[in-house]
């Protein structure tokens, strides 16, 4: 069994970096979130991943370029942000990972982490519209932590598991539910496009300090639905990661989303459950990672 506490061991560079749109070209650019806003760094590093393996050069050139002069920093309000990964190998999901998340669903709180997966049509920027497919009526919202991965890894020991997380970012989980559990499988429900928004930046370890002592709170429109702490994850980062790789490799740029608390729609007592509906407004904010928000309409 795994072990289902871990201990915070922090990285060196702090940042918060951030993918957005050229208004020209219409590739996407890397940036550093500063206080003053932010620097376009994709001169010297294409991507994420670039900065990843140039952790030393990367922090160096941000330091210089910061401290010079005279700087062009752009706003993020004017921006138009993508996926904080834009092309991630893998799309790792965790389901029933928050005790009382367990215990609203009335489900035992599960013995080993309970892996499944999502892939890259579903991701989605901060700020950008999801389509509602037609026939579907129980789309649920669940704000959940992301583990962005840093190096690859296989076989990760769990006492070296932190050295491989690069940081963390808001994520929605977005459900189906009428298709997730029309059979045992739950891939189907979770793969509509747009169903993995992630952002609106990615906060390095030192940024956030202790990952497990979050909180974090959903938002439809202006209704608070979920309201929770990161502590009450029954599997942590270190013992996730650890566990992860044992059945794939690791790679930089992987996505871990780390499960929901209590408070989605599915798990309200009610016979009118508040689904996710068109013209709908779902905000994730969680403590030192900001706010990821989307607008729902239908397809």
């Amino acid at each position: 069994m795994i072990d289902r506490e871990g201990n915070q061991k922090w990285g060196k560079m702090d940042m918060k970096l951030l993918t957005f749109v050229d208004e020209i070209t219409g590739k996407y650019h890397l940036g550093v979130l500063t206080a003053k806003g932010v620097l376009d760094i994709s001169g010297d590093f294409e991507t994420l991943q670039d900065v990843m393996a140039n952790k030393e050069k990367a922090e160096a050139l941000i330091e210089f370029y910061l401290e010079a002069e005279y700087i062009e920093l752009k706003s993020i309000d004017e921006l138009k942000l993508g996926p904080v990964v834009p092309n991630p190998e893998k799309i790792i999901c965790v389901g029933v990972n928050y005790k009382r998340h367990a215990e609203e669903m009335k489900i035992d709180i599960p013995e080993l982490p309970i892996i499944f997966s999502k892939f890259n049509n579903t991701l989605a920027a901060h700020n950008s519209t999801i389509k509602i497919p037609e026939d579907t009526y129980m789309i649920d919202y669940e704000g959940e932590l992301a583990i962005i991965i840093g190096k690859t890894g296989r076989n990760i020991p769990r006492e070296d598991a932190m050295d491989y997380i690069f940081g963390y970012t808001n994520a929605n989980d977005v459900s189906d539910r009428s298709a997730q559990f029309a059979t045992s499988q739950w891939l189907a429900g979770k793969s509509y496009d747009g169903f993995c928004p992630v952002g609106p930046y990615i906060a390095t370890l030192g940024e956030i300090g202790e990952p497990h002592k979050l909180r974090i709170k959903t938002y439809v429109n202006d209704e608070l639905r979920q309201d929770s702490n990161t502590n009450d994850m029954v599997f942590k980062s270190r013992g996730l990661v650890s566990h992860i790789s044992k059945y794939m490799t690791l790679k930089p740029g992987d996505i871990i989303l780390t499960g929901t608390p209590e408070g989605v729609a599915s798990g309200y007592k009610t016979a009118d459950k508040p689904w996710i509906k068109a013209g709908d407004t779902v905000t994730v904010e969680i403590e030192s990672l900001g706010s990821l928000t989307n607008r729902f309409e239908k397809e």
